[in-house]
């Protein structure tokens, strides 16, 4: 038996000036909602390029993301096998 699950994922980026926010969003199965978030910021010394911050605050939301989703799959390992998680699960 097969089954297809689908998550949502969606990234919302905002620029302020020479910082950008990003919170990167999974919506998984039954709407729970996760989110990850992540800054960017210009050095003042450097030339500002709006996509290399969007890139960079997008890949570090999503990076919190991961941590956070790998928290809760530990979580969940442990109420079930009630024995802790040891090692990295990514």
């Amino acid at each position: 038996m097969t089954t297809k699950t689908t998550w949502n994922a969606q990234i919302d980026i905002t620029e302020e000036g020479s910082k950008v926010t990003a919170d990167a969003v999974l919506i998984g199965k039954g709407g729970e909602r996760m989110v990850g978030h992540g800054v960017a910021r210009c050095n003042p010394a450097d030339q500002n390029d709006p996509v290399i911050g969007d890139e960079l605050a997008a890949a570090r939301a999503l990076s919190d993301l991961t941590g956070k989703l790998s928290e809760h799959a530990a979580r969940d390992i442990e109420s079930h096998t009630h024995n802790p998680v040891t090692g990295s699960l990514v």
